[in-house]
């Protein structure tokens, strides 16, 4: 008989499989071949909506087409990896594809089965569908499949997926299967895939994750001889000593612990124990440790490899790893007194361990066995304690009778101020250029740039260029610079309005007056957002209004220029510049545009302005002219009143936020302090956050420099309206936003609770990238005048009092403060913090005191902490009571 499509087709579509199966067996092998072209043809054609939507999925009944009629394997793995066709690999009857394949004598299965494990995925796997399709071809083709990250991670997903209680255990289904020796390699050799592992269930035991059934099955082929011994060791170790993710590496360590490495085992890879000992992640650390010191106790450890592999190890942040480390090479000094020297200056050098009570623990050893060492080791012991910090110098002064210091720390150099901005865009093809990076991260800095020359590059007639290399920004990006309904007011948007203008591109009517209308609802009513307007009424509103500004008046004014072009990164403008571009328009006649004029003014410092300036503005007779000299002579935009206002969890919702509990969250109230003024400012200094949390807030996130620069010298109002960014880091361990601290802290004004809370919740923030924004950021304002310090402290005291805010991840950045020079304003954030955290017996306060410490001994701090004499009297031995006595006794030195 002869195929056609139609019927193809119609029987795909009815999920009819046998149907399909029966018109490739009838048809003769030339017309099999003949129809390949229409069933290619008829699949490529096919709507793809109709993979999903359609009531039985139709892609089973092409694939056996495929099969049945396609000339060779390349042919049918191309269109089996068609998305549609992919997706439903798991449905197509691998019985009816055998017996098309076997009718029509195929010798190219195997070809085709290699060529679909070639592009297998290697993530989101599931249950390894995908994988036990293919390899069900290459079964019928008789060929072994290739050794690849997809085909390893499809095998083991197939393995440990979901099961149900009839499943045979692991081990047996890893015994029976066919590619066992094949491709269990691979599983120790790729990266992540002890994570699938890890993170897999199966049915024996739902609860458990098969990162806890795994390692058994392999240690039960490995017992009964299915699997040798000595290479699956070998992988092991070999894995752990290469390094992953920490739950990647867990059912590896589970692994090693159930074979149970006998101590020639051991010594076989004593090297590599040596090597996780110093850089292995904190468990596998102890684990070498262990063995390392198993084959100690046996004398087959070289001393040499011992204190090699020891200095690292004395700088690990792990206390425990460390102080068992210290307590070890203790034991070996002891067994073995002819090396006691090596061995107790490689202990010295836990002497620059950032802990003081592991500084303190290496001391006292070294002390306690200091007589029986020679007079040139004891010098060269003496020399290393110069690392040593806190109180400790002092003793070590005692013990070695010599002065004992590392000097004084690092001095903060002042802050030189925010850089230059970059030289202005002057070709058409470097704002096309510009502008296609813009679409993909925008900054603060790169707007403005974009914003200037276009329409400087426009006023120039250089609107030829512009029609050149600007349109096909639009066609290659009409997500961003178009106008839709789930992008209305964001400035990409208007961009891509301005750039049509500037261009003499057919005006989208709609688009037109929605800006035309928004920008004549700010200039009438001063109200950016509500009825008429699809602009945000935040900050970030300001730079989208100006744009829509550029889009609706570009062709109606021939304006040469923009006059709130920033002369500083940090979006500050120079009121002598400002001066001159103001004294130009009114030399030539004419007027900036109204949000031009307003963004300028609100980017001017707010020190005095030089007494020429002023002079020379009074002498301005234009209407911008005159509205600058009276903004200088006023002294600018008045400070609204910041206060703090707590957000507390929906009674329905518990405050549970994908898993987080969030029981408050500080954000601020801003209120302007003025009627009047200029028709931006209302909205900018007018906040009322929600009475809820939101959860993981990001208006701001991705365009910190573009908020930033709305109002550079009024940092607690950008702080205000972001504070709900910044507190996610700490409270829902969101990441990224901290990028802002640093631009706020080149600005200038006030700090006030919303800058000190945003401090404090990025100095807790999850991610180390946003702490060290927040280092940072202190750092920089440390070096100015302003005082903040004391603020941040008490905010980081009450946001840890529910821990909102961990301290365990504060001591490291503040850590980081102290040793960059910051101190002497790290000292006012402790004195702050402390009181009312020692009051609440904070659980996780020994660490700050023992930091407390170190910074006092090095600005020479005197100052009385409230409640701390409270601790020292406490009885015991605590850490918490050892630090504050430490402290205690610095403050009292």
């Amino acid at each position: 008989m002869s195929l056609d499509w139609e019927t193809v087709d119609r029987r795909a579509r009815s999920g009819d499989q046998p149907g399909v199966t029966r018109l490739i067996l009838e048809a003769t092998e030339p017309e099999r071949l003949a129809f390949a072209k229409a069933v290619e043809a008829g699949i490529k054609g096919t709507d793809p909506e109709v993979y999903w939507r359609a009531h039985v999925d139709p892609a089973p009944g092409y694939a056996l087409a495929v099969i049945g009629t396609a000339p060779t394997a390349a042919r049918a793995a191309s269109m089996l990896l068609r998305r549609g066709l992919r997706d439903s690999w798991q449905r197509i009857q691998l019985g009816r594809l055998t017996q098309i394949a076997e009718a029509r004598h195929l010798d190219w299965l195997g070809e085709l089965g290699e060529r679909l494990c070639v592009r297998l995925p290697t993530r989101d796997l599931w249950d390894g569908g995908d994988w036990a399709f293919a390899a069900g071809i290459l079964h019928a083709g008789g060929a072994q499949p290739p050794v690849t990250e997809g085909v390893v991670r499809g095998w083991l997903a197939r393995l440990i997926g979901p099961r149900d209680g009839r499943t045979p255990p692991l081990s047996v289904r890893l015994r029976d299967d066919p590619h066992l020796d094949l491709l269990l390699p691979g599983v120790f050799e790729i990266d992540g895939v002890g994570a699938d592992i890890y993170n897999a269930t199966w049915g024996e035991d739902p609860a458990q994750k098969s990162g806890m059934r795994f390692h058994d099955a392999v240690a039960a082929l490995v017992a009964e001889g299915r699997l040798e011994r000595k290479p699956i060791l070998a992988a092991t170790v070999d894995r752990l000593a290469r390094g992953d993710k920490p739950n990647a590496l867990r059912p590896f360590v589970l692994l090693h612990d159930e074979l149970a490495p006998t101590v020639d085992e051991i010594a076989a890879h004593a090297l590599d124990y040596a090597r996780l000992l110093a850089e292995g992640p904190g468990a596998i650390a102890t684990l070498a440790q262990r063995c390392l010191r198993t084959l100690d106790d046996t004398g087959r450890l070289d001393v040499d490899t011992l204190l090699e592999s020891s200095l690292p190890v004395l700088f690990r942040t792990e206390k425990a790893l460390v102080k068992a480390q210290i307590s070890w090479l203790e034991k070996v000094a002891r067994r073995e007194p002819e090396r006691a020297a090596e061995v107790f200056e490689t202990v010295a050098a836990a002497f620059g361990h950032p802990a003081l009570d592991i500084q303190e623990r290496a001391l006292t050893l070294i002390t306690r066995h200091l007589p029986a060492l020679p007079a040139d080791t004891v010098a060269r012991i003496a020399g290393a304690a110069t690392a040593l910090a806190g109180d400790l110098p002092a003793r070590a002064a005692a013990v070695f009778g010599t002065t004992v210091g590392a000097g004084p720390g690092p001095e903060l150099p002042p802050y030189p101020g925010p850089a230059l901005m970059p030289a202005p865009i002057t070709a058409a093809a470097e704002l096309a250029e510009e502008i296609a990076v813009l679409v993909h991260e925008e900054s603060g800095v790169r707007w403005e740039r974009v914003l200037a020359a276009l329409v400087s590059l426009h006023s120039d007639g250089r609107g030829e260029e512009l029609a050149t290399v600007l349109p096909p920004l639009l066609d290659r990006y009409p997500g961003e610079l178009s106008d839709y309904t789930w992008n209305r007011g964001a400035a990409l948007a208007y961009l891509g309005a301005a750039i049509s203008v500037a261009t003499g591109l057919p005006r989208d009517h709609g688009t037109h007056q929605r800006l035309y209308g928004a920008v004549r609802i700010a200039r009438q009513e001063g109200r950016r957002g509500g009825i008429g307007s699809d602009l945000s009424s935040g900050p970030d509103g300001v730079l989208a209004l100006r744009i829509a500004e550029i889009a609706v008046h570009l062709n109606g004014s021939m304006m040469p220029m923009l006059v709130a072009t920033p002369t500083h990164v940090n979006g500050n403008l120079d009121p002598e510049v400002l001066l001159d571009r103001l004294s130009r328009a009114e030399g030539e006649g004419w007027q900036p545009w109204p949000f031009d004029l307003e963004q300028a003014l609100l980017r001017l410092p707010r020190t005095e302005a030089p007494a020429e300036v002023t002079r020379r503005a009074t002498a301005l007779t234009s209407p911008a002219g005159r509205q600058f000299a009276q903004w200088l002579g006023s002294g600018g935009l008045p400070d609204p009143a910041s206060e703090l206002f707590v957000q507390v969890p929906a009674v329905h919702e518990r405050g549970f936020v994908w898993g987080v509990d969030v029981p408050r969250r500080m954000a601020a109230t801003l209120r302007p302090s003025r009627d009047g003024g200029l028709r931006l400012e209302r909205q900018l200094l007018t906040l009322d956050p929600p009475a809820h949390p939101k959860w993981a807030p990001d208006q701001f996130g991705d365009r910190p420099g573009v908020l930033a620069m709305v109002l550079p010298h009024h940092r607690e109002v950008t702080a205000a309206w972001a504070i709900g960014e910044l507190a996610a880091l700490a409270d829902q361990d969101q990441r990224g936003n901290g990028r802002l601290l640093p631009l706020l802290a080149e600005g200038t004004g006030p700090i006030g609770p919303a800058l000190a809370y945003g401090m404090a919740y990025t100095f807790g923030a999850k991610q180390e990238a946003d702490r060290a924004a927040a280092v940072d950021a202190f750092l920089m304002m440390a070096a100015g005048t302003d005082p903040f310090a004391e603020a941040v402290g008490a905010a980081l005291a009450d946001l840890a009092s529910d821990s909102a805010v961990k301290l365990n991840r504060v001591v490291p950045a503040l850590t980081d403060v102290h040793r960059s020079g910051g101190s002497a304003a790290l000292w006012q954030l402790l004195t702050a913090a402390l009181p009312p955290l020692l009051a609440a017996n904070h659980r996780a306060l020994a660490d700050l005191l023992e930091l407390a410490t170190q910074v006092a001994v090095a600005i020479g701090a005197r100052t009385e902490i409230p409640g701390l004499a409270a601790v020292v009297g406490r009885p015991g031995t605590s850490r918490l009571v050892r630090e504050a006595k430490r402290l205690d006794a610095a403050l009292a030195a």
